[in-house]
């Protein structure tokens, strides 16, 4: 990875982190709606015939192939997070940390100069050194290619 492309992954970071939260909430959670469970029915409704709870084949197939498509991506996304997250780990300098905070928000470099009372272009010198310092350790790279490790 060149500085450009960790620069891009740190301030996508926000729109990931995003991603992730609601990929996790259609793969695992609450996007079925609960408000009827549990809910007694009467009068005619409760004696209309009901359709199968269960769904045909070719519906079970194509939700496997959508899960598994969205199941990839999250994976995909969730590496990428894992990964500037604990690269902020091994940033040095208190402002420097703040900065990349910022970054990882996705404010502007006025936003962030505006916030610590720099200029812009303080701001900009700043993320240079960030970025310098995670690509002489190469800690984002080494942290994707050790969750590929790992999987």
């Amino acid at each position: 990875m060149d500085k450009k492309e960790i620069e891009n992954l740190i301030s996508s970071y926000y729109w990931m982190v995003k991603e992730v939260q609601r990929l996790q909430r259609v793969l695992y959670g609450s996007e079925i709606p609960m408000r009827s469970w549990g809910v007694a029915r009467y009068g005619l409704e409760a004696a209309m015939p009901k359709g199968s709870p269960g769904k045909s084949q070719a519906e079970l197939k194509e939700m496997d192939m959508r899960e598994e498509r969205l199941f990839k991506r999250l994976q995909y996304f969730e590496e990428r997070v894992y990964a500037i997250e604990a690269a902020a780990r091994t940033i040095k300098g208190e402002r420097h940390r703040v900065i990349y905070d910022c970054m990882m928000e996705g404010m502007s470099y006025r936003a962030i100069g505006l916030h610590l009372g720099i200029s812009r272009e303080t701001v900009r010198r700043m993320k240079d050194e960030i970025i310098n310092q995670l690509c002489q350790n190469c800690r984002i790279v080494q942290l994707l290619n050790q969750e590929k490790s790992v999987v």
